[in-house]
């Protein structure tokens, strides 16, 4: 899911959302890096969970342990509550993951081949909660199932909101301004439909980005031709698709689209691999 055409739909979903929580807006709009190099940031953000759901060991670690020391300098204070905030808090971790990984299954579901099994996502939300120990959360909070994902988002509801500059990023983010770019303009403004119809109604009214009914009825089946076609060709259009987008996760997506089958199909945990690079 996380290589499929659809991931791109699902990655402007998620840091769209992750404006919901005032925390990681205020980090967001403190360390003004969407304003600063808007194609740069989302590029090497997306390329980390791509290299998270299918990078060797190593390369996991190491891009882990850069992300958490760059992390570790965002920190300040939230200007509505007053209160201090960290993009290492474990509550922001958690909803950076949980609405990365369920927007990824969403967009892959309503664009591309249709719902997992019952055994495929389990597998799916199994495989989270591995990514999940990359990060200051924990494992045993990210949901385990469909179900679990709604009581999530059920039980952090009363705890999201927006602000003028939560506003400012989902709008940015959504259709990012000419002056940043042909390619980037373009990419945001064709994917944008497509994110939002995927969105709850309220989340839609609430960041100011609502979309007409007829819109959503449009965009569905068009997308679906879209992905399907690049889905059924070989890799080489999505490539080149995803290189004139973000070039830095094209290149992962190429390395992993080219490598040899692995040896185990196995998910190696973070634990085993700082295991394996200790005895190296």
């Amino acid at each position: 899911m996380w290589t499929a055409p659809t991931a791109l739909i699902g990655f402007q979903r998620a840091v769209v959302l992750e404006h919901f929580d005032p925390f990681l807006a205020a980090a967001v709009a403190d360390s003004a890096g969407i304003y600063q190099d808007p194609r740069g940031r989302l590029d090497h953000t997306l390329a980390y969970f791509l290299i998270v759901a299918v990078a060797d060991g190593r390369t996991v670690v190491e891009a882990s342990d850069h992300l958490m020391r760059v992390h570790a300098k965002a920190t300040g204070v939230e200007p509505i509550t007053g209160r201090r905030y960290s993009a290492h808090n474990p509550s922001s971790q958690l909803w950076i993951h949980v609405t990365g990984w369920h927007s990824v299954l969403k967009c892959y579901e309503r664009y591309g081949p249709g719902p997992l099994s019952r055994a495929e996502e389990s597998q799916y939300w199994a495989e989270s909660r591995i990514a999940a120990e990359l990060q200051t959360c924990k494992p045993s909070d990210v949901p385990a199932s469909r179900d679990e994902v709604r009581q999530y988002f059920a039980d952090v509801h009363d705890s999201l909101c927006t602000s003028e500059r939560a506003d400012r990023a989902m709008q940015y983010l959504l259709y990012t301004p000419r002056d940043r770019g042909f390619r980037l303009w373009a990419g945001s403004r064709i994917l944008a439909p497509a994110a939002i119809a995927t969105l709850p109604e309220w989340m839609r009214r609430t960041g100011g980005f609502d979309q007409a009914a007829f819109v959503d009825a449009a965009v569905v089946p068009a997308a679906r031709a879209f992905v399907r076609g690049l889905m059924l060709a070989d890799s080489r259009p999505m490539v080149a698709l995803a290189r004139r987008l973000v070039p830095h996760t094209a290149r992962v997506l190429a390395q992993h689209l080219a490598a040899p089958p692995p040896v185990e199909l196995r998910t190696v945990t973070p634990a085993e691999a700082r295991e394996q690079l200790a005895l190296a």
